[in-house]
């Protein structure tokens, strides 16, 4: 299915691409996944690492100094740890958002999986998110790997973006196409 490529071009699909080369012929490609999905964690955690991340305003040798602690302190080391030093070198920190979003398009792809953005009203059981797993499979032939978000704004029931297809069963969506019914009725 071409629509599910996810692939990310430009310098972060550039970046992406030797950092999969790289770590596959080092045949540590969970590794460097693992510590990547760290760092995301850090800058989904931290405004102070996301503006250090984001911010032109912060020389290449801040940045490295910064990020050589942020490394160390998480313990991320090794072929990830030498890619985002060469990132900030480059001037190119800031795009390591996008760089490992295509570094997972590229793991999956390598795996034979499939990547489903799933956003819930509330924190999903293990148990759900095995149901879930289990039903896209079932429609995709594929292992899927979930990238889970949790907005209560969408109140229930859940949407789920699976390369281009959207399935939207939430309970706000339901909500305001019966008020745009009921207006066009009145």
């Amino acid at each position: 299915m071409a629509a599910e490529d996810q692939s990310v071009s430009g310098v972060p699909g550039r970046y992406a691409t030797a950092l999969f080369e790289l770590a596959r012929e080092e045949k540590a490609v969970d590794a460097v996944k693992a510590d990547l999905d760290k760092f995301e964690g850090l800058l989904n955690e931290s405004a102070d690492l996301k503006r250090l991340v984001r911010s032109p305003v912060f020389s290449a040798d801040v940045q490295q100094k910064a990020l050589v602690a942020v490394l160390a302190k998480a313990g991320i080391g090794g072929i990830t740890a030498k890619f985002l030093n060469v990132l900030t070198a480059n001037r190119r920190l800031f795009v390591v958002s996008d760089v490992i979003r295509g570094f997972r398009g590229l793991v999956a792809k390598f795996k034979g999986e499939a990547t489903a953005d799933v956003t819930v009203a509330e924190t999903l059981s293990d148990k759900n998110l095995d149901s879930l797993k289990t039903a896209l499979k079932s429609v995709t032939g594929k292992d899927v790997v979930l990238n889970v978000k949790v907005d209560p704004s969408i109140i229930g029931g859940l949407v789920v973006k699976l390369g281009s297809r959207m399935v939207d069963s939430s309970l706000r969506t339901k909500l305001n196409s019966i008020k745009h019914a009921m207006k066009e009725a009145g």
